[in-house]
């Protein structure tokens, strides 16, 4: 049975996209690098996924420190979700420079964390609408890098715009390359488009899947509107896949997160039992 990563920031370091409030008050949060301690003992899952908006530091020092709490707690890192700035077909060569600069310094820091993979965002650009073959260039040359290191590199359906999920697919059919794969999320194409079109997505994206996925039963849409998503499934389209990667919990929603999670936790469990 796969083993259940649990994102960092479902408990609540940032909101789910870095900008809105932590749910969990401050007095209760706890340091980034005794996060995997925390986990385990919360939920027993040894598996995390943290993410690079809630690191601290990615120093060699402090990233000994977090790797020794992970290791205290018997735990591994299994993916960084990654977010930067810079956009990788932006029509600027120098973004596109920056942007590979961070892929390569997030491909460290994974490295030196012992995580198998990393997520990398897609960022929007100011100067072109998405570009199959800019992004490709930019990519594959952050691959290569990475397949040096023993690192793959996951591209994920979050951002409608610029990684809209049949983009991704054309970026990594091109790129060619199985150090470059699909992470599926749920939820993030239910909350900007049909049901039609979600499911083939994440049908989609589960085809050139390999190390992990994002496992959720809700989201917000930009509208503000929650929108559920059908666990039963979505389930049966990963079992069709053959995907035998991790399942990372993530609950995106304000309040108290802990019995939502135990509770997604467990729906997964039964999923795949």
């Amino acid at each position: 049975m796969a083993a259940y990563p649990f994102r960092e920031h479902i408990l609540g370091w940032k909101g789910w996209d870095g900008r809105t409030p932590s749910p969990v008050p401050a007095a209760q949060q706890i340091e980034f690098k005794n996060f995997a301690g925390h986990v385990a003992q919360r939920f027993n899952i040894h598996n995390i996924e943290p993410w690079s908006r809630v690191f601290p530091a990615t120093d060699a020092a402090y990233l000994e420190q977090f790797r020794t709490g992970v290791e205290k707690a018997h735990s591994s890192v299994v993916n960084i979700a990654v977010d930067e700035e810079f956009s990788q077909y932006s029509a600027d060569a120098l973004e596109r420079e920056r942007a590979i600069m961070a892929g390569k310094h997030w491909v460290d820091v994974a490295a030196a964390l012992g995580s198998p993979s990393i997520r990398t965002h897609i960022e929007r650009a100011q100067d072109s609408k998405p570009d199959v073959g800019r992004t490709a260039d930019t990519l594959s040359r952050v691959v290569e890098y990475a397949q040096k290191k023993n690192v793959v590199v996951h591209l994920e359906n979050d951002d409608p715009v610029s990684e809209d999920p049949f983009f991704i697919v054309q970026v990594i059919e091109k790129v060619n390359s199985p150090w470059l794969r699909g992470l599926p999320d749920f939820g993030n194409s239910l909350a900007a488009h049909d049901e039609d079109f979600a499911y083939r997505a994440v049908d989609a994206m589960f085809a050139h899947a390999y190390g992990i996925c994002h496992v959720k039963d809700g989201e917000v849409n930009e509208q503000g509107k929650a929108v559920h998503v059908d666990l039963a499934r979505t389930f049966r389209i990963l079992r069709k896949n053959n995907y035998k990667g991790y399942c990372s919990i993530e609950y995106d929603a304000p309040g108290d997160p802990y019995k939502p999670t135990a509770d997604l936790i467990q729906k997964t469990v039964e999923f795949l039992s």
